[in-house]
């Protein structure tokens, strides 16, 4: 009677291994986009918050709320520094761009597809005198809006009567 060693074969082993390869090399590149995908999405998110978090405190305070506002966290909380609230206001009507300058795990096209109406190229190009809300401050800055390399617009017009 022969003593054999119960177990696989090398073959066996070879074989399963190339089989546990090739799952992962197919399921990488889908994981990583949907990872890309969920990033987008919440940059979208946030450039829609902090649009409807504006327009909100317009519309609830009056028109001249938004000039006492100090800084983006008085209109919403845990604000990245990545985003910029440009706005500018005249007989009652706000002209404003949410621009989000993107981090290098971001990528721009991605969230342009989940948010069709933002953009990469500065909108409202005739306006030259902006107000701006940070994260930490608030100011103004004189000229058009430029676009930066992956900087993404959300730009939004609407009235307070």
């Amino acid at each position: 009677m022969k003593n054999r060693k119960r177990g696989f074969s090398l073959v066996e082993l070879l074989i399963v291994l190339a089989v546990i390869a090739a799952l992962i090399a197919t399921i990488t590149p889908v994981a990583l986009n949907a990872i890309q995908k969920a990033k987008a999405t919440q940059v979208a998110q946030n450039l829609k918050t902090l649009a409807s978090a504006f327009e909100n405190k317009a519309y609830v305070d009056g028109a001249n709320a938004a000039d006492g506002l100090a800084k983006l966290s008085d209109i919403a909380r845990d604000v990245s520094s990545d985003y910029i609230l440009y706005y500018t206001h005249t007989a009652g009507t706000f002209t404003c761009v949410v621009a989000f300058t993107p981090t290098d795990s971001v990528n721009p096209d991605k969230v342009i597809e989940v948010l069709p109406t933002a953009v990469k190229v500065a909108p409202f190009p005739a306006i030259s005198s902006w107000k701006t809300l940070t994260k930490s401050n608030t100011g103004t800055k004189a000229g058009a809006l430029s676009s930066s390399d992956g900087q993404i617009f959300y730009p939004f017009i609407y009235s307070v009567y």
